[in-house]
């Protein structure tokens, strides 16, 4: 006979609320506790698991990876289990947990979402590279991931979101210079601006168009292609962009595509949840409206 007494769910609730939010102290206010208390229940939870669950940080909570195993296996049901019997009935749904790359959400998607919040529609919103965000996904920290790639395995269920062109540009003053002359070896006197040091999009874009090696180094490096575009805009240099980012400056004029392939690079993103879905009915909503922008542009 097992004399061990049962499980609080409690303990469980306040564990998965600390695994979501990063932190003890925001999942104390979040569930209405001292943090006193939060802190209490987690390290009863590992008392009762045999070892610590969390990794604590000067700004936060970083889960160990049988955390994350523990929060996919217990979300779902807690979450089922608060749809069922908790809250007050005029609280609402929980909001929905979307997460992807930042310009994409900024640009393109969020402002598809507007009316969905202003109809009452919750939406909290994470940004981020796509391997970090998949593996919150899985341990349940977001209902939603806008992916640059599709997630390896079963785990996740993955639809095509939309296909992002990508575009070499400069400003006019650039374009002017560089007006009639062959590329790409042009630009090897023209500064290259990039989002990362080692110049990914524009490496992809060398090998996929010009079938060679990209031999150069960054003279600006902006972790925002925001802020490589406003860059580049103002005279910089040169870049490769996602023509959705660059659409109303090429309009414009700010911005000038300097070559034009037959097969310009694509890449697909994808909208991923988990195969069971949500329990949340508002992520369905959202997910709705997030297929019907990308279709949009």
């Amino acid at each position: 006979m097992n004399d061990r007494p049962a499980l609080d769910l409690n303990l469980l609730r306040t564990f998965l609320a600390v695994h979501r939010s990063g932190s003890f102290t925001a999942a104390a206010q979040q569930l209405g506790l001292s943090q006193s208390t939060v802190t209490a229940q987690v390290r009863a939870l590992e008392e009762r698991l045999g070892g610590p669950l969390f990794e604590r940080r000067a700004r936060g909570a970083a889960p160990l990876p049988h955390a994350d195993a523990l929060a996919v296996r217990v979300a779902g049901p807690l979450d089922a289990l608060a749809g069922t019997i908790g809250g007050s009935p005029d609280a609402g749904p929980e909001p929905v947990r979307l997460a992807g790359p930042a310009e994409f959400l900024g640009t393109v998607l969020l402002p598809a979402l507007a009316p969905l919040v202003a109809d009452g529609v919750r939406i909290e919103v994470a940004t981020g590279l796509t391997d970090p965000l998949l593996t919150a996904l899985r341990a349940g920290r977001h209902d939603l991931v806008v992916a640059t790639q599709r997630p390896r395995g079963r785990t996740l269920y993955a639809e095509p979101l939309a296909d992002e062109e990508f575009v070499l540009v400069a400003a006019p003053v650039w374009a002017d210079r560089l007006a009639g002359r062959e590329l790409p070896g042009a630009l090897d006197r023209v500064p290259p601006v990039g989002y990362a040091a080692d110049l990914p999009i524009l490496r992809r874009y060398w090998r996929h168009v010009f079938d060679r090696r990209l031999q150069t180094a960054a003279a600006l490096t902006v972790p925002d292609l925001r802020g490589v575009l406003a860059a580049v805009a103002a005279g910089a240099g040169w870049t490769v962009l996602p023509s959705y980012l660059c659409r109303a400056e090429l309009a414009s004029g700010a911005l000038r595509v300097l070559h034009h392939p037959e097969d310009p690079p694509i890449n697909t993103a994808y909208l991923v949840q988990h195969p069971t879905g949500s329990a949340n009915p508002h992520t369905a909503l959202v997910r709705e409206r997030l297929l019907a922008a990308a279709r949009a542009q």
